[in-house]
């Protein structure tokens, strides 16, 4: 049976329907705003032997048949996910995670795809709030009803569901996740915008979640799922046992300074755990059971006295045990008032910023923040260099592009060799549009700019090491910012009895371990970047409001310490960038430039090695990685397009001579006429004594009349060029 709810938010209707569409899967919805479509569903499969984390898979492709496009590529269909589609994966599945619950380890699968696109809203929040209610209408267990909202901000007021033209004029663009009392996601990226407007935004935004979270409560009624029951794994007793062994152990391990030696001594510790209550289990991932009582050693026996007797453990559960202890150890030792490395609440780790690293490329930088390590790399090019994005609206260039790499070795680690994944496009993504927002008009710098940021070493935060570093690689590579960007996480733990504390710059294990990953982006001026993950179902405004201020503080330090190793961008750009040159001709000029079949441009191009790009607006571009070379173009340029003015001085070449005067060629297909009284200010007696076709001499426009014909004087020229000397 079909059911459909509707509310009017903003300016459309939000709708949702199920029941019709899609009934093989756990749960369905057709989702929509006015008349962009999204089909969203839901499906489950059995845990896998020795799996220890939730396989939650979120997939979303925009179909281009939806705005009656076809795909572009030889095969005329669609292939892997570009990187829109990636990183809206990704935004389904941040805020969906923190709600199954912990120990569920089921596979689970949401898709969506999008069915009918009207071009004027991004159907991405839409899909979010699709795969929501499906998995809330389906069998799974989850802790919804969570809902999404876009907020924009134009001219002075907040925008639900703002529209692509509103987009382009809004300060603002704004993701929000949550349910009706916290905010559980934030995805966000503003021209500067202060902390006390994106709080306003923030609590804007969940205003309007709530109703969404509404109409999703009316849906979930009226279908009325029934969810399957979820019991944790049985992990309580071996978890207490390993806590009363080695607590005190791994707390002492977990003190032990440097990553990589930390880690040493905590997979010491881990092996001697198992081997004493696991002596002969099989390798890790089999499911072999085995008894506590039966298996540990005398030295270890005393440890199951409060164990019941006959309890069997699956050797798979330590694993799950020893990594509740880790959690715990970490937790406990933050919350005690000192973090796992030592250092205070509020503390940055220390902060090392070079650049000119790198010989040859156009700028280099690196950015070290404790173990976290970003080597910069900035190449300037020319307008043929700029990336043009498909999909399902209009295509569009990017003169601005920023990526991001983690090779294994960053963190001491051997993997497969593979190209980027979702976390490297979704890094990249984040620190590309935190930094644009500074990134100079095209008029004032037009170059293309692709930054590129390897992570060489990694201890938390390498999203916003990135920030800090693309920032430095492009003031070193003399691209004038508006402003110097720097960024910085904040995390959490946060503890059922209402204690929390917030951690600036935390390092991987309080990532692991702890509550929330909060990123935060900006100027001196506000904020450019905001990115909130948790793993816990939510936080307050309070907290929100803490961070921010936070977060504020450490950036103007960091921001600071990076303006200490270069205060403001080079003068000059690198001399293997290339040279750029810009002017505007008449747009009925552009056939004159271009020539028939492209001779005359080609011929320039070939004669002074630059390459020239022209707009139909008559913006003409001259590129050459030498500047003498560029220049020379852009002179035959204007030369060629130019207008003839009067009272201006040009070099001419003769082109005819008769017996009143000789025909000089000033510009490109322009002649004048020099009577043979204006050659000289002697009498001039037969005028091929003085002049032959081919010479070149000055002359100056005296005088063009109705009919666009020119008068050329050359003794007023030789006697202006005699008064300069003077």
């Amino acid at each position: 049976m079909k059911i459909r709810v509707e509310k009017k938010i903003g300016n459309g209707t939000l709708w949702i329907e199920t029941g019709e569409l899609a009934k093989q899967a756990a749960g369905s919805v057709l989702i929509g705003y006015d008349e962009t479509v999204v089909l969203c569903a839901a499906t489950t499969g059995p845990s896998r032997p020795g799996t220890d984390f939730f396989p939650l898979t979120c997939d979303y492709r925009e179909r281009t048949v939806a705005a009656g496009k076809f795909p572009g590529g030889f095969n005329k269909r669609e292939g892997r996910p570009g990187l829109k589609e990636i990183l809206t994966a990704r935004l389904i599945d941040r805020p969906l995670r923190p709600l199954f619950p912990k120990g569920f380890f089921n596979e689970v699968q949401i898709q969506s795809f999008v069915m009918a696109c009207d071009k004027t809203i991004d159907p991405d929040v839409l899909a979010m709030n699709g795969s929501a209610a499906a998995v809330a209408i389906s069998s799974l267990p989850f802790n919804g009803p969570l809902a999404s909202v876009r907020l924009g901000y134009v001219n002075g007021e907040f925008v639900p569901f703002p529209t692509l033209e509103q987009l382009e004029e809004s300060e603002l663009d704004l993701i929000v996740s949550g349910n009706r009392d916290n905010i559980i996601m934030i995805e966000g990226f503003a021209r500067e915008l202060p902390e006390e407007k994106m709080l306003e935004a923030l609590a804007t935004a969940h205003n309007f979640i709530r109703e969404i979270v509404d109409l999703q409560l009316e849906l979930i009624v009226k279908v009325n799922p029934q969810k399957i029951s979820f019991t944790e794994p049985a992990f309580e007793k071996l978890y207490e046992a390993l806590k009363e062994k080695y607590y005190d152990a791994f707390w002492k391990a977990k003190r032990t300074a440097g990553k990589l030696d930390r880690n040493e001594a905590c997979a010491t510790l881990k092996a001697e755990a198992r081997e004493q209550f696991f002596p002969t289990a099989k390798p890790q991932n089999t499911t072999c059971p085995t008894t506590l009582r039966d298996e540990v050693d005398d030295e270890a026996s005393d440890l199951d006295a409060n164990v019941e007797t006959g309890k069997s453990w699956d050797v798979d559960l330590f694993e799950i045990a020893w990594s509740e202890l880790e959690e715990r150890v970490v937790r406990d030792q933050i919350l005690s008032g000192t973090r796992p490395d030592g250092r205070g609440m509020k503390d940055i780790r220390d902060i090392e910023c070079r650049i000119g690293v790198l010989p040859r490329v156009h700028g280099s930088a690196v950015f070290q923040r404790g173990e976290t390590q970003a080597l910069i790399t900035v190449t300037l090019g020319t307008s043929r260099d700029e990336q043009r994005v498909d999909g399902l609206f209009d295509e569009y260039s990017k003169k601005f592009m920023l990526d991001y790499n983690f090779p294994s070795f960053s963190v001491g680690e051997c993997k497969p060799i593979r190209g980027p994944g979702r976390r490297e496009y979704g890094h990249g993504a984040l620190a590309e549009r935190s930094v644009k927002p500074v990134i100079p008009d095209p008029a004032e710098f037009p170059y293309t700019i692709r930054v590129v940021s390897d992570i060489l070493e990694s201890n938390g935060s390498s999203s916003m090491a990135t920030v800090c570093g693309s920032t430095l690689g492009l003031m070193a590579a003399g691209v004038p910012l508006t402003n110097p960007v720097a960024g910085i996480s904040v995390g959490l733990v946060k503890e059922p009895d209402g204690r929390w504390v917030l951690l600036t710059d935390i390092m991987g294990d309080e990532d692991h371990f702890g509550d929330m990953d909060f990123k935060i982006a900006g100027t001196q001026l506000g904020i450019t970047g905001i990115q909130l993950d948790l793993k816990i179902a939510g936080i307050s405004h309070e907290i929100i409001e803490a961070t921010l201020a936070q977060s504020r503080d450490a950036r103007i330090n960091i921001l600071r310490k990076m303006l200490m190793a270069i205060p403001r961008p080079a003068e000059d750009i690198s001399v293997y960038a290339p040279r750029m040159l810009k002017t505007q001709i008449d747009p009925d000029k552009i056939g004159l430039l271009i020539g028939p079949g492209g001779k005359t441009i080609r011929g320039i191009q070939e004669r002074t090695g630059a390459s020239i790009d022209i707009d139909n607006d008559g913006t003409v571009s001259v590129a050459s990685a030498d500047e003498a070379s560029a220049n020379a173009a852009m002179n035959e340029v204007l030369a060629l397009t130019g207008s003839v003015e009067i009272g201006k001085i040009y070099e001419g070449q003769v082109t005819s001579i008769k017996e009143f005067g000789a025909f000089i060629e000033i510009l490109p297909g322009r002649d004048g006429l020099c009577h043979i009284s204006e050659l000289s200010d002697d009498y001039v007696d037969n005028i091929h004594s003085l002049v032959r076709v081919g010479d070149r001499f000055l002359v100056k426009v005296i005088a063009v009349d109705d009919h666009d014909r020119i008068k050329l004087s050359r003794k007023a020229a030789i006697r202006e060029n005699e008064q300069q000397q003077i």
